[in-house]
């Protein structure tokens, strides 16, 4: 799944939806460029503790990919036109603000950054391995752990993400969904096949996630989100990964997106996070550092 096919059509390139053959080599040569400027610093000036090396990894542990998707777009996102993620509503604007002001709980963001950090539940929800940072619902293209697997038995199919090794359980079977009062932080999902394309839909996600996040950022509450993913066999080699994000009460309207997935060999390996580790502790310690 990694691609530097970014989620959002960058502003440079508005109105643009897809490359050309000599623009994406142009591209992909920048953006390599790019990663071995900031290897190069991180290495000379790791002595002066310069911006770069408070990147969390140096450039031997990222797998972000090197090309853009096969078909050229300049964005993951499809619809919008604009490749672009719709402005949030009125209310959601509102909520954000007022919680950037006053960090009040739950805290939605994968990663918080600078919170208070009086407690574990002052941290990001990767920051404390509860899901992971690409690992959605819906999953993206990340700066590592890419991977994917599923697989089928009669009655279910599941989705499994490298990324902090996320396990979803898809009944086939047509059984309705959970009652509204249970809600979980995959959401409760249920798949049906739509030709040969396996469609699994979505609901009653939890407001302790965003309804759409990115790494640093969550975009309203997942208390209202309808998610639609759509995976289709292309090829004996290819994948193809769509989601539509519906939450009329975040978002002014529907997006949707499209990944390509690779097929890849070998395992799946487990990403362990904070286990075994003293790092919760060690941030919590350095926050009361940070106060003194």
């Amino acid at each position: 799944m990694r691609t530097i096919t970014p989620l959002q059509r960058p502003p440079d390139l508005a109105g643009k939806c897809v490359l050309t053959d000599e623009e994406a080599a142009e591209y992909e040569s920048r953006a390599q460029l790019r990663r071995v400027q900031r290897r190069d610093r991180s290495v000379e000036h790791r002595d002066g503790l310069s911006e770069v090396d408070r990147v969390p990894y140096d450039d031997f542990w990222v797998d972000a990919g090197s090309t853009v998707v096969s078909d050229r777009r300049t964005s993951l996102i499809v619809d919008p036109p604009d490749g672009r993620i719709p402005p949030l509503t009125a209310d959601a604007q509102q909520r954000a603000r007022r919680a950037r002001e006053t960090w009040q709980l739950p805290i939605r963001e994968r990663i918080k950054g600078r919170s208070p950090a009086h407690a574990p539940w002052d941290l990001g929800l990767a920051e404390r391995c509860l899901v992971g940072l690409s690992s959605g619902p819906p999953f993206t293209p990340g700066g590592y752990n890419n991977n994917v697997q599923l697989f089928q038995t009669p009655d279910h199919v599941v989705i499994l993400t490298e990324m902090v090794h996320e396990a979803r359980v898809v009944p086939l079977d047509g059984r309705p969904h959970l009652s509204p009062h249970i809600r979980q932080w995959l959401g409760d999902a249920r798949g049906r096949w739509d030709g040969d394309t396996l469609v699994v839909d979505s609901t009653h996600f939890t407001d302790k996630t965003g309804s759409f996040n990115t790494p640093g950022v969550a975009m309203g509450s997942a208390l209202s989100l309808h998610l639609v993913e759509r995976f289709t066999r292309l090829d004996a080699n290819t994948l193809l990964y769509e989601f539509t994000v519906d939450d009329p009460v975040t978002f002014t309207r529907p997006f949707t997106a499209a990944i390509p997935i690779a097929k890849a060999t070998g395992p799946l390996f487990e990403y362990a996070c904070h286990e075994g580790n003293y790092a919760m502790y060690n941030i919590l310690a350095g926050a009361r550092v940070d106060e003194r």
